[in-house]
């Protein structure tokens, strides 16, 4: 059975991303008030409480990111501003900005840190279509981020996914645009990085999503071979309104997705490689979870 802890996050104004750490115990909230919020759960009691907050940018703050943990407490944010920027918390309770990366002439629209197995990279996408990826290269000074390569995609980026499954030698990363004067056009692409060529190469576009996207996912698979291939394995309408956000659970297994309709779906794949919506969850407190066993909604 699921169960609900009833957050106030004080923001004063719309909260965009919210983002765990590695453990689950630390959460992070951005918002347009510029803010960046971190919450700590009470090992004893399950209560969250908030233990920072500072305003972080000059414009609204779209997306929040942890590093992995062996690099320290790390955080990534990226604003309307046009900027992206890394935090450290050092001391407890105290983030201090190590580095602004001001590359981008529009805003940045997402951000995320690289699986650990690749080091300590990041990568942004902007409204300008341009994917971004700096590296650390002393991970004790993170004040010195280089800028390894720009990837040109052509239409306005929304957003971005590494795979956590790929081998080291070569990193996927999906990108997805939220542009809508074109149908025609295709809104996710997949690059590879090419060892020999030293660069990033479009290995994949999906022509069957013409819809903007708002947010791609891989599923965590470890034990994943180094070829792919691409396919739709579903297409869903239940929620009837724009979905927002896809997020795995660490086997992969199930997959949440949350819209304008207020709901959390729980998908997961039945023995007929078919997938399902196996609960609903209300963004009410006072509701449990509606299991549902009537979603068929499915076009293949």
């Amino acid at each position: 059975m699921f169960s609900w802890k009833d957050l106030n996050c004080e923001h004063k104004d719309l909260i965009h991303d919210v983002a765990y750490d590695w453990y689950g115990h630390r959460l992070a909230t951005c918002s347009s008030d510029q803010y960046v919020k971190i919450w700590d759960m009470d090992p004893d009691t399950g209560e969250w409480k908030m233990s920072s907050s500072w305003k972080t940018h000059s414009g609204s703050v779209w997306k929040v990111t942890w590093a992995h943990p062996e690099f320290g407490q790390i955080l990534g944010t990226c604003s309307f501003d046009r900027t992206a920027a890394v935090w450290e918390e050092s001391p407890p309770g105290t983030w201090v900005r190590k580095t602004n990366l001001v590359d981008s002439r529009t805003s940045v629209t997402d951000i995320k840190f690289a699986p650990r197995q690749y080091g300590l990279l990041l990568a942004t996408c902007s409204a300008d279509g341009v994917v971004r990826i700096y590296e650390a290269p002393d991970v004790m000074n993170l004040s010195q981020w280089s800028l390894q390569h720009e990837i040109p995609c052509k239409t306005t980026c929304s957003c971005l996914a590494w795979n956590p499954s790929s081998p080291k030698s070569a990193p996927l990363l999906a990108v997805g645009s939220d542009d809508s004067a074109s149908s025609s056009l295709p809104k996710v692409f997949i690059f590879q990085y090419n060892e020999s060529h030293r660069c990033w190469i479009k290995v994949e576009s999906f022509s069957h999503v013409s819809e903007p996207v708002h947010d791609l996912a891989f599923a965590p698979n470890p034990n994943t071979e180094s070829g792919y291939e691409v396919r739709l394995a579903g297409q869903y309408d239940d929620h009837g309104s724009t979905v927002w956000r896809v997020c795995w659970n660490v086997t992969g297994t199930i997959l949440a997705s949350s819209g304008d309709d207020g709901y959390v779906r729980l998908w997961k794949c039945n023995y007929l490689d078919n997938w399902r919506c196996v609960a609903i969850l209300k963004g009410d407190v006072n509701k449990r979870a509606i299991p549902n066993f009537k979603s068929n909604n499915m076009k293949l």
